[in-house]
């Protein structure tokens, strides 16, 4: 089943496709294409985040009245598929739909007017200060502490998983600023200046080759007071209305799409004998498996697209789709490495020119071994697989 788009829907779809055509480089895509890494192209989306904003299209699904574009759900998931399906960069999405909806929605004017703009250029990236050493899933029982001295805040504590802190100019950070009543109603949000003194940075090594995830350490960190996000004691709230639209946002529809075209194409160019592994009946029963899979998601998606206004079920939806979402990216990336055998096994650099017309190495396999690591942590990262599930017992049965 395909869905139908009307007129005014295709007409966008090809401007938002011509586009792309016209502005975006191919060396850009192109690296984009050959490897799943976060850390090696950090350069490449900050200059596309600056092409965009020059359309006017970088924060699409900002408020308007921040730079957003108005654009209907459709059109943003129209826009969101023709960037996958090009090979564009994808947004820094702790900075375009972390960072800047929680300063719009709940900061200051001054706050709005410092930070809102370089974030729509693509000026600098954000970094996310929220889980701790033994307090990952259990959010609440954070201890990195806040004391208000005079205009200031003196933050001392530890984040351990903050992706892109080895890069990122800015933060925003869940602390402690009251340690006497219920453990979600002392917690504030606050926005740290990664370069601040008294902030130590380690990167930790993952098995896909990178070390993008971090441990910071924060001792005697000075903050301004004016670096508060709304109230103090709120940062809970705050933290919630954030956590929810990044659940939505995790059944990364747009890349399982990719992905799965991907992995059709390795089937087409990837021989045995003399007969394309596409031809195998065990692999095009397994295509037409994650085919079903995908396109159920994907509908999914559009239905809660649909009922976006009302948000009607927001919660129990969005853990749905996170669930569905990082398994079906675990088991598109896995089929791939199924399908290019030993060639998945190479560390692929995005930029290396070596291999690129090799019979041996297609194009289409390259960097797979890459993602399959990658996306073993999609069940982890954005709220476990288990508390999805607690969730989702909890809101949508009960108990």
């Amino acid at each position: 089943m395909h869905l139908a788009l009307t007129a005014a829907d295709e007409h966008f779809r090809q401007e938002v496709r011509a586009f792309i055509a016209e502005n975006l480089p191919a060396d850009m895509a192109r690296r984009q294409r050959r490897s799943l890494t976060l850390t090696s192209n950090t350069e490449d989306v900050l200059a596309w985040m600056g092409i965009l904003d020059r359309r006017g299209w970088s924060v699409p699904h900002w408020d308007p009245a921040y730079g957003g574009t108005g654009w209907s759900p459709m059109q943003m998931f129209i826009f969101e598929e023709e960037l996958h399906e090009a090979d564009a960069p994808e947004f820094h999405w702790v900075s375009t739909h972390m960072a800047g909806p929680i300063i719009y929605k709940f900061g200051s004017e001054e706050q709005k007017k410092r930070f809102l703009p370089p974030l729509r250029r693509g000026d600098y990236i954000w970094c996310q200060g929220f889980s701790e050493p033994g307090s990952g899933s259990d959010l609440a029982s954070l201890k990195t502490a806040a004391v208000l001295e005079g205009d200031h805040y003196r933050v001392n504590g530890q984040k351990i998983w903050t992706s892109g802190a080895f890069e990122a100019e800015w933060g925003f950070f869940l602390v402690r600023t009251d340690a006497s009543g219920k453990p979600q109603a002392g917690i504030s949000f606050l926005l740290i200046d990664m370069r601040s003194e008294g902030i130590t940075v380690r990167r930790i090594p993952q098995i896909n080759g990178e070390a993008h995830v971090c441990e910071v350490f924060l001792d005697n960190v000075m903050v301004p007071r004016e670096n508060l996000i709304g109230e103090a004691g709120q940062g809970w709230t705050y933290a919630k209305a954030l956590l929810d639209h990044e659940r939505t946002v995790s059944s990364y529809i747009y890349f399982n799409k990719r992905e799965l075209r991907r992995a059709r194409e390795m089937a087409e160019v990837t021989m045995r004998g003399d007969q394309p592994l596409s031809r195998d009946p065990l692999v095009a029963a397994r295509l037409a498996e994650l085919e079903a899979e995908v396109t159920a998601l994907e509908w999914s998606v559009l239905r809660v697209l649909a009922q976006e206004e009302t948000r009607y079920g927001e919660s129990v939806a969005a853990s749905v789709l996170k669930l569905s979402g990082s398994r079906l990216q675990q088991a598109i990336t896995e089929f791939q490495c199924d399908l290019a055998g030993l060639r998945s096994l190479r560390f692929c650099d995005p930029y290396d020119q070596a291999g690129d017309d090799s019979d041996l190495w297609p194009e289409a396999t390259q960097g797979r071994g890459n993602a399959a690591m990658l996306t073993r942590a999609a069940t982890i990262f954005g709220g476990t697989e288990q508390v999805q599930k607690n969730i989702l017992s909890k809101l949508a049965f009960g108990l």
